[in-house]
């Protein structure tokens, strides 16, 4: 293996990489940009070894690997098993479908791996990952269970494609079921929304599940119906389940009969989440919107429209009710986001602050790097008015 070429950074760059931010931005350089996935060796202002990592080719232009050189392969493989290591640990009982390897936070950053029981999901969200592929494919098959790895299109800067590319073992299947705490979700690996089902809320999905016994719940932006299942398994009287798609809502009737659930004792809902009402208010209300802003300067925007979200659902909780709702807007903060829904309920009746939370376990972010905290999630009680009425 060649020496890595050594890169001098910017002296504001310094801190930052010392104290293990994982990124090195374009203007952090002070030297001219190797091509992509070229191990590089960081020096300080002062010419000393700072950080290694491999050469990107967007904004941010190097993903910082260890503080000390070393072999890439050599690197996938220990991180990969320990990623899984860990895994072991923090996935609950039953449970098959959770992310493997979530970048930054299991120190590989801009390479995420999601596992739907034998089948992994590859997505590289940094050209300097592309020619390293290969090497990431042993350590990956050399799980217990696994069969195939595929890679997942569709980061436009980086592949510019759509579907699946296959890097090993038999093609990935159109649809598979996997577990989740022991209930049964349809996964479709090449056309479902993220990897095939929003792993990251599963932690959120078992706790409305816990408090749905006996209630009416509806579930806004419903997918193919994670919220719903978790709430009809334990028991919810009446599930109303809320997205746009059509084939989303086919799925979602789907995992209710995989879990031995009757969907026609419950409701589906094919409309835009953003203009449905409920006959009445329900017991249990989810609202779990696609990002609002995408662009740094879209925050305050973002801002308003969950503002303005909050406002419009909140009054669909009954007085004594609960709200579970959450945010997957990475532009904006948790300060940010609270007070938004604190200003967008204050009209629609009174609230308290239940729990709130992030990403699961199984998504790790780096102390150093708060740009990985994406995830917001809030669990609020309605209390019911003075005298029992609303």
């Amino acid at each position: 293996m060649s020496a890595p070429v050594r890169l001098p950074v910017t002296p504001d760059t310094v801190r930052p990489v010392a104290q293990g931010h994982p990124w090195v931005y374009a203007e952090g350089l002070a030297g001219p940009r190797p091509p992509a996935g070229t191990p590089v060796q960081l020096l300080d202002d002062k010419g000393k070894p700072l950080a290694f990592g491999l050469a990107d080719d967007g904004p941010i232009a190097v993903r910082v690997l260890d503080r000390h050189g070393g072999a890439v392969p050599r690197l996938l493989a220990e991180r990969v098993a320990a990623a899984a290591a860990l895994r072991r640990r923090v996935v609950p009982p039953e449970t098959d479908a959770y992310r493997l390897l979530n970048g930054e936070g299991d120190l590989l950053p801009g390479l995420v791996v999601d596992r739907y029981g034998p089948l992994l999901i590859v997505r590289v969200y940094g050209a300097c990952w592309t020619p390293w592929l290969g090497d990431l494919i042993p350590p990956l098959m050399a799980l217990p269970g696994v069969t195939t790895v595929a890679r997942r299109l569709g980061v436009r800067r980086v592949d510019g494609g759509e579907g699946l590319e296959l890097l090993a073992g038999p093609p990935a299947p159109d649809a598979l079921v996997v577990q989740e705490a022991g209930l049964r979700f349809i996964v479709r690996p090449e056309k479902g929304q993220k990897t095939g089902l929003f792993l990251d809320q599963r932690e959120h999905r078992l706790h409305v599940g816990r408090l749905a016994d006996g209630a009416v719940m509806a579930n806004l932006f419903a997918y193919t119906g994670g919220f719903s299942v978790h709430a009809a398994a334990r028991g919810a009287k009446r599930v109303i389940t809320v997205d746009i798609a059509g084939a989303a809502l086919d799925d979602a009737r789907e995992n209710f009969r995989l879990n031995g659930i009757d969907p026609g004792a419950h409701a589906f809902v094919e409309a835009d989440a953003f203009q449905w009402r409920p006959d009445a208010p329900v017991d249990l209300l989810v609202v779990d919107p696609p990002s609002l802003a995408h662009a740094q300067k879209a925050d305050g925007a973002a801002r308003a429209a969950y503002r303005d979200l909050a406002s419009t659902t909140g009054a669909f909780v009954a007085p004594g009710g609960l709200l579970a709702t959450a945010s997957c807007t990475a532009r904006l903060s948790f300060e940010r986001w609270e007070d938004a829904l604190r200003e967008g309920l204050r009209k629609a009746g009174r609230f308290s602050w239940l729990w709130r939370a992030g990403e699961p376990p199984d998504h790790p972010t780096a102390l150093a790097h708060p740009e990985g905290r994406y995830l917001k999630f809030a669990l609020l009680h309605r209390h019911p008015a003075p005298g029992g009425g609303r």
